[in-house]
């Protein structure tokens, strides 16, 4: 590619300037620099939210009305560019009933480029109820989509019950760039008491959840050596507290990390990343701890079966089961050696096929041979 040709980028649930640290922001990131990789220029071309977590209907028509305003003024904008600055595709990151994209299919359509999703999710059972207008946007834009981009092969079977004649599927599994990630020199000196490590924001709903299945099934543990690190923070971080009570000498508290050099340092001394992951989509911490050589015990959530390679980089167990949960990190906190093994295949894994090239090369081969001209 001779060139970078301009991409207009869009994340409808959370942008990636927003000031909230999540896994949707560092993925909406890390595709801005796969793209940039991948020899395209993307710009931010919008920062409207469409994320409606309640099932509002009246909140869901605000949104789509400005969405549409927004549109109008993007189109009005690209048109008085000059042709070789105008987007050559319009790229958008995570679509689905709770924050469908309005915007991008229309200005596409408008100017006459191509419109790629990358993380699209349909849910038919959403079609009707609290978030049936945001539904009927998601599934709009995901039928308008000439490529989507599946990260997980949780969201493929429902993708390809509904594809389009004219739409390609490509897989793109979450990545980490690793220039943010180097590489342990050396293992870290573990102790005789397991460490383990969870990093998750301290709020209501599937992270609360999450929290309370982690306390009851250390609670089931209290008779073997481990201590727990906590990384996050958040408005439920008392009611959070309070779940691990009883467990407070073993629970560290270490709030918001920000700096990757603190985390790094958390991620290689762990034995072990625990994290039920209720309703988790994938999950960027679990690749980012294997990525330092920490292996995982998840629940088997969404995707996140297409992070955790189950018995080989971690462990994965029946969604919400407390029970299993427990049972799963009882054995692992008495073998160490099958701690380090996973460890060292989580390394290779995530370094060897997770990487930031990989997602680049993914995107160049799909979107080079269908942007050819447009925008040139």
């Amino acid at each position: 590619m001779t060139h970078a040709r301009p991409v207009a980028f869009y994340a409808p649930l959370k942008s990636p300037n927003h000031p909230l640290p999540s896994g949707d922001r560092t993925m909406a990131r890390l595709l801005m620099k796969a793209l940039d990789r991948a020899g395209y220029r993307p710009q931010l071309a919008s920062e409207l939210r469409t994320l409606d977590k309640t099932g509002d209907p009246q909140q869901q028509n605000l949104i789509r009305q400005q969405s549409l305003e927004e549109a109008s003024r993007l189109i009005a904008h690209y048109r008085a560019l000059p042709e070789q600055s105008r987007p050559c595709l319009w790229f958008t990151y995570h679509v689905y009933y709770k924050a469908p994209d309005w915007i991008g299919p229309r200005v596409a359509e408008a100017l006459g480029i191509l419109y790629a999703v990358a993380e699209g999710s349909r849910a038919a059972k959403r079609a009707h109820g609290p978030w049936a207008l945001g539904h009927e946007g998601a599934e709009a834009a995901l039928d308008k989509a000439d490529a989507i981009f599946v990260m997980t092969a949780h969201d493929r079977g429902a993708l390809e019950k509904a594809q389009p004649a004219h739409q390609m599927l490509v897989d793109l599994p979450p990545f980490l760039d690793m220039q943010d990630w180097p590489a342990p020199s050396a293992p870290l000196p573990h102790g005789i008491e397991p460490r383990l490590l969870t990093v998750a924001m301290m709020r209501s709903g599937d992270k609360f959840a999450s929290y309370g299945i982690l306390a009851a099934a250390l609670e089931r543990l209290q008779h073997l050596p481990w201590s727990l690190d906590i990384v996050g923070d958040g408005e439920a971080r008392e009611e959070i507290a309070q779940l691990f009570s009883r467990l407070a000498d073993r629970v560290r508290y270490h709030g918001q990390i920000e700096n990757r050099a603190d985390l790094r340092v958390l991620y290689e001394s762990a034995d072990l990343f625990i994290w039920p992951a209720v309703n988790e989509a994938y999950g960027m911490v679990l690749l980012e701890a294997q990525a330092m050589g920490c292996p995982v015990l998840a629940g088997a959530y969404g995707g996140v079966a297409s992070v955790v390679k189950h018995g080989d980089t971690g462990v994965l167990t029946q969604p919400g089961d407390i029970a299993a949960f427990a049972d799963a990190l009882g054995v692992l906190l008495q073998d160490r050696d099958r701690l380090r093994s996973l460890g060292a295949n989580a390394l290779r894994f995530v370094r060897q096929e997770r990487d930031l090239d990989h997602a680049a090369l993914r995107l160049r081969k799909t979107l080079e041979p269908i942007t050819a001209g447009m925008g040139a």
